[in-house]
């Protein structure tokens, strides 16, 4: 036998099982954000490299973007995320748009990363964005919406948590240790590397970055500091007002998160999962800046991104996907020989269009076989149809899981499938 072609590495095939899994997922997605009036928007899943470059980080750019040139020598690159695309669409038709905008997107998106469990290199992500207010109660919508999503799924607050920080007060934070402006962006980034490193390296790290001896003690006392929220009146209205949603339970301030990208500017937040492997789930926060650096005017806005990899893997680890997910076929109607084909096609046909979802035997085959494919397939019904019962006009239905059979006349066949599937849907 010849060998067969693999797949391409950091990819995933999606057979039909998975795809009820994923199809399940995306619409709790869509139910949450349409509940909150977000519209679904997409953008091209081609931009040029530039789009990322500027605010994107160095990280993103030179290491985990898959990047190309085209024959007039523009670098090309596979979306790796979608914010600088959104912040290009809105920066396009600023004055035709209605603010605040809600949007909401789930699609594809490519990063150049080491294959593991729970990271790939093709993934799907929801993206959602309220663009256009500074009010903090925008960003207590978005996280809101992070929580009510882990509710639809069935993940409870004891099993996943959102940490919320303000970049805005780790910035008054660099003050008070007088780290110079232009090692902040760095020391942002390094605070983000705080908990992936032992205490020791991290330290080695800040001092390379150029921050005293004195300014990293400083630095790690007040990223160990719970209480460090009340120093901003934004953080003090966000966990006024996350009260309203009835969603506090899932949501903590963590003065250790700020989040690694250079766009964001002010309240950030991070879903993890407790306990387990601690995976982080989903990430966002403000970015007041982005649409102006791609050539709109400045409006402020804030969001967050959740990849499909690591929540369908907390998803099942925490046991919370329902069975019998997917539009399974109900109804199998059988073929007796070559000539009685057309008449169980019409029959199938007849039996969709009062919405069962029905498959026809390919093959004039023993019955037996036909049976064997349907319990294979899970199909719970046998609509038979042969030559006696087309001249009588008559029609078998035997129910494959009880063995139950029953024949009718073909004009009250459906009513008759009714009882046999008293779960039409």
């Amino acid at each position: 036998m010849a060998e067969i072609i693999r797949s391409v590495k950091g990819t995933r095939d999606f057979y039909p099982e998975q795809m009820t899994v994923r199809r399940w997922m995306f619409d709790k997605i869509r139910t949450v954000s349409t509940l909150f009036g977000y519209q679904e928007y997409e953008g091209p899943c081609l931009e040029f490299i530039d789009l990322y470059a500027a605010k994107s980080g160095e990280e993103l750019v030179k290491e985990q973007a898959f990047v190309f040139s085209t024959p007039g020598d523009d670098l090309l690159t596979l979306r790796p995320e979608l914010t600088p695309t959104l912040a290009r669409m809105v920066a396009q038709q600023q004055y035709e748009l209605t603010f605040p905008l809600r949007w909401w997107s789930i699609g594809p998106f490519w990063r150049y990363e080491q294959p593991q469990r729970g990271r790939t290199r093709e993934f799907y992500q929801w993206n959602i964005d309220l663009i256009g207010t500074e009010s903090v109660a925008a960003d207590v919508e978005i996280v809101a919406v992070a929580a009510m999503f882990m509710q639809e799924v069935g993940l409870s607050a004891d099993q996943v948590r959102i940490t919320v920080n303000n970049r805005r007060l780790m910035d008054q934070v660099f003050s008070r240790l007088s780290i110079n402006r232009e090692l902040r962006s760095s020391v942002f980034r390094l605070v983000d590397k705080l908990e992936k490193l032992s205490k020791q390296a991290w330290s080695n790290q800040a001092i390379e970055t150029g921050l005293s001896y004195d300014q990293v003690d400083g630095l790690l006392k007040q990223l160990e500091n719970e209480s460090l929220w009340y120093d901003s009146p934004e953080l003090i209205e966000f966990f006024e007002l996350i009260n309203t949603f009835g969603v506090q339970d899932y949501v903590v301030f963590d003065p250790k998160l700020v989040r690694g990208l250079d766009y964001y500017t002010g309240t950030v937040f991070e879903a993890f999962e407790i306990g387990g492997q601690s995976r982080a789930i989903l990430g966002g926060g403000r970015y007041d800046n982005l649409v102006a650096d791609v050539g709109g005017k400045p409006l402020p806005g804030v969001g967050f991104a959740m990849g499909d990899v690591v929540i369908e893997l907390v998803l099942h680890d925490a046991g919370v996907i329902p069975d019998g997910l997917g539009d399974t076929v109900q109804i199998l109607v059988t073929v007796f020989d070559s000539e009685t084909v057309p008449e169980s096609l019409r029959l199938a046909t007849e039996i969709r269009q009062a919405g069962y979802r029905v498959v026809v035997y390919p093959d004039a085959d023993k019955l037996g076989k036909q049976f064997k494919f349907a319990d294979k397939r899970d199909i719970p019904i046998a609509v038979i149809l042969g030559p006696d019962e087309i001249n009588a006009g008559m029609v078998a239905i035997k129910n494959l899981k009880t063995r139950e059979q029953v024949t009718v006349a073909r004009e009250i066949l459906l009513e008759q499938i009714e009882k046999f599937l008293p779960c039409h849907s």
